[in-house]
């Protein structure tokens, strides 16, 4: 039986939808439980105070996984728990073993948890998980949309069909076009028209989902003090919103950028220095709202106007001046967000 005083135990959680492996170590590694119960925070607390008592304090470490949030925020909210999300991927590859047991699982996160070798992520508030909800809702929706217009050109291309040239795709005079005039087989006809009428879904949904995300939107202070500056509209303000949460979390924007995935990826190897691209991490939703915003700001700012053009100077594609854009607008873009800005 652990001691009442002081006395401080780190806990790994290995999560499962019906169960959670729960293993208990003391401050100098010993096991002192490892045990699967029901997914329950009840459960899992009364586990650990059977073997260490009630008035020891737990640090506790949960891989992020889906589910995993709403677990932690209980331990937090109603056992008093410090707890901590942990990177899935990282934690991988800290394994030495290429075993997988949920006893292991478990053990290995009460151990990081202990040495302080966790690799954490961020545990948002639930009003941000909520709004991460709608806003990846949204970008469903719009890939959903962006593969029917492909789908619906790709019929047009095996059946030879080309609008006159002063037709815009997907205006309407374009659409009207598609539906009357261009000559399609009776089942190319029949599934073009499924996916207009797709089209015509998707939109109403899209909308009705942004003016949601308006109005859950209205009172915050991030998302009002986005709105005020050039080239960011709802979209782009509440997927940084939703993604990003808090500025203050990073330490500096550089490290800002590179949750955001806009920095390019190391690729060195002895004498040769390298970039290879962006990086792989981040959330693919959120970089293409920002690499969108970069391209309305080279239209609208001077300043970035001119950023641009020294890039373009130097023989930089177009691809790699978005990015770059992108990436130092953030890293200004991280000191204008801080609590004392916002209340400014």
């Amino acid at each position: 039986m652990c001691s009442v005083t002081s006395q401080v135990v780190f806990v790994g959680l290995d999560y499962h939808a019906e169960s959670v492996q729960v293993c208990v170590l003391a401050r100098d590694g010993k096991v002192l439980v490892n045990r699967p119960c029901r997914n329950d925070w009840r459960t899992i607390t009364a586990a650990v105070r059977e073997k260490c008592g009630s008035q020891t304090a737990v640090e506790a470490a949960i891989e992020s996984c889906c589910g995993a949030a709403d677990l932690a925020d209980e331990l937090v909210g109603k056992a008093r728990w410090s707890v901590n999300l942990a990177h899935p991927g990282y934690v991988a590859r800290i394994k030495q073993s290429p075993d997988k047991t949920d006893f292991s699982d478990a053990r290995l996160l009460a151990d990081l948890q202990r040495v302080g070798y966790l690799p954490r992520v961020w545990l948002a508030p639930e009003e941000v998980r909520e709004l991460r909800r709608l806003v990846r809702y949204r970008q469903r929706l719009t890939k959903e949309r962006k593969d029917l217009k492909l789908q619906i050109r790709a019929t047009l291309r095996e059946a030879r069909q080309k609008p006159p040239a002063e037709m815009n795709p997907w205006t309407k005079v374009w659409q009207v076009w598609l539906r009357k005039t261009a000559v399609l087989s009776p089942n190319a006809r029949l599934i073009t028209d499924c996916r207009l009428a797709r089209l015509a879904e998707l939109a109403r949904h899209i909308r009705a989902m942004e003016r949601l995300l308006a109005e859950q939107t209205r009172h915050d202070p991030l998302v009002r003090k986005l709105l005020t500056l050039k080239g960011v509209g709802l979209v782009t303000a509440v997927t940084m919103r939703a993604e990003i949460g808090r500025f203050d979390r990073f330490r500096t924007g550089k490290q800002l950028a590179r949750f955001c995935g806009i920095t390019p990826r190391n690729a060195s190897s002895g004498q040769r220095q390298a970039d290879a691209g962006l990086i792989k991490a981040g959330n693919r939703g959120l970089r293409t709202v920002l690499v969108e915003a970069a391209h309305r700001l080279m239209r609208y700012e001077e300043r970035w106007m001119k950023f641009a053009a020294r890039l373009s100077l130097r023989g930089k594609p177009v691809s790699v001046i978005n990015a770059a854009v992108a990436n130092r607008w953030l890293r200004w873009l991280f000191h204008r967000m801080q609590p004392g800005e916002l209340a400014a």
